[in-house]
């Protein structure tokens, strides 16, 4: 096996153990929230980059309610760090949370949680573009992308949507031909592609 694939196996065990370690969806759970993995983890995509997507629904969404579930989650000694960006009065209508886990081996995995109203506009968006990309993909799709997130630079930020659409929709396979598809499809704000 390639040690891309070898390397993606390992961080997408070791995010499971993490969210397990945390009872980040237990936690979520006891308050009655809805709570859904999302992202490159829920499509097993994820490869380099340590991070761990979750939306989170509640009937009522307020910053109080929402930091004392996250007080819970950080009460774990690995949780380093944590910010919140509050977004209710605004087109997204969530609190975003970020919280930086630092695992055995001295590595930051940073972990998003969503949390927006039963009633948002995004309720379920994100779980079905991952579930409709997690259908389209075949053995060798997935190992391209996953090979071309190993090949991107540590300091170059390109979204999973980027890798998702190039290789599915425009069968990219190079690195080189993802940097020439990017340039043609420049990605603004919160990509909208559904497969």
């Amino acid at each position: 096996m390639d040690d891309f694939l070898l390397l993606a196996k390992a961080n997408q065990n070791k995010a499971q153990d993490i969210i397990k370690k945390l009872q980040i969806e237990n936690i979520w759970h006891s308050c009655g929230a809805e709570i859904n993995l999302v992202g490159s983890l829920k499509m097993g995509l994820l490869m380099k980059h340590l991070d761990i997507d979750f939306h989170v629904y509640s009937e009522n969404v307020t910053v109080l309610e929402s930091f004392s579930v996250i007080l819970k989650i950080c009460q774990n000694p690995s949780v380093k760090k944590f910010w919140f960006k509050d977004l209710l009065n605004t087109d997204e209508n969530c609190l975003e949370w970020h919280l930086i886990y630092e695992d055995e081996n001295s590595q930051n995995w940073q972990i998003d949680i969503i949390h927006m109203p039963l009633n948002s506009k995004y309720y379920g968006y994100f779980e079905n573009v991952a579930d409709r990309i997690a259908s389209r993909l075949t053995e060798d799709t997935r190992r391209t992308i996953l090979r071309l997130k190993y090949e991107t630079p540590d300091n170059m930020k390109i979204m999973g949507i980027e890798y998702y659409r190039a290789v599915l929709d425009y069968g990219v396979s190079t690195f080189e031909k993802l940097a020439k598809f990017r340039e043609l499809y420049p990605v603004e704000g919160v990509a909208d592609w559904v497969p």
